[in-house]
């Protein structure tokens, strides 16, 4: 399991986090049992306000061992600042849809990736892993359906540069089971050696379904955003990302073991609302387990007594 709401959720808020809740969120997160946490954005601060704090907040977490600290890297200036703060991996983005990467990177997809190109280079020899971040791999709200093909074919163009982890990101909820089936184990069975994570959106309320379909395919690292916060500024209709403690909830109820302590994990999730001025989509916040029990009411008891 691997947490995105410090980056994929905090950046769409409209109200500022402080840099100090920051830390402490991401510090909860990193006793919560989760393999990675993608902790912020070295994007432009003007681009993305919200995160301007990137460095601070990177250099203030407590840093657990086990756990990878992730940040989002847009360019070579971006990864110059990452790397001065100790970053475990560097994550690259860019869409397979032409044009969602118009609207969301400003900039063709080729031009994209010869950006990324130099940034790969940028941090290579360096012990600083790289992934990348394929939106919309499941299809576009401008243009429709993303081919597999197309999808394959960016996945080989990054594995050349020796880039080792993608991840297949279902940008706008637009993917279903059989075709996540599908695209997984295509890019498994083609890229034996890359790592791969999927995605998921909850816009259509697919997101779980589309987690247990990619398993079955061999999967088995996945996002997820605490409270399913988070969404695509540039997807009409995407609501926030899969929630981390309803997947978890799910996954573990179906026998796999998430490694993750869902009792401190809701702990967490219950801080959300403070900080972000609003309430969040986890269903598991509202109702708790499936094993969370109510006292009956007191009449209950009463019934039958007189017959």
């Amino acid at each position: 399991m691997q947490e995105v709401a410090t980056r994929d959720g905090f950046q769409n808020e409209a109200q500022f986090i402080e840099t100090e809740d920051k830390v402490r969120v991401i510090d909860a997160l990193s006793l919560c049992g989760f393999a990675k946490i993608e902790v912020t954005s070295f994007t432009s601060p003007k681009a993305i306000p919200a995160l301007r704090d990137a460095e601070r907040v990177m250099h203030e977490i407590t840093r657990q061992p086990g756990v990878e600290y992730t940040v989002l890297v847009p360019n070579v200036r971006g990864a110059e600042r990452a790397l001065s703060c100790g970053i475990d991996e560097a994550n690259l983005v860019m869409s397979m849809s032409e044009t969602h990467n118009r609207s969301n990177l400003r900039m063709t997809r080729e031009q994209s990736f010869a950006q990324l190109e130099q940034v790969v280079a940028a941090i290579s020899g360096s012990p600083v892993a790289i992934n990348i971040s394929l939106s919309t791999s499941f299809g576009c709200p401008m243009e429709g359906d993303v081919s597999e093909d197309e999808v394959l074919r960016w996945v080989e163009r990054f594995a050349h540069l020796g880039v080792k982890r993608a991840t297949l990101c279902d940008t706008t909820g637009m993917a279903y089971p059989s075709q996540v089936r599908s695209l997984s184990a295509r890019a498994k069975a083609l890229f034996p050696e890359m790592v791969f994570t999927l995605h998921f959106h909850n816009t259509r309320s697919m997101a779980q379904a589309n987690v247990l379909a990619a398993i079955s395919a061999g999967i088995d690292r996945f996002d997820a955003s605490l409270g399913g916060i988070g969404g695509c500024p540039y997807a009409p209709g995407a609501s926030g990302n899969a929630c981390t403690e309803d997947m978890v909830h799910m996954l573990e109820l179906e026998g796999f073991d998430t490694k993750i302590d869902l009792n401190r994990l809701l702990k967490v999730s219950a801080m959300l609302p403070g900080l972000i001025g609003h309430d969040v989509p986890s269903q598991l916040l509202k109702a708790g387990g499936r094993n969370t029990l109510h006292p009956a009411p007191a009449y209950a008891a009463e019934i039958g007594k007189a017959l």
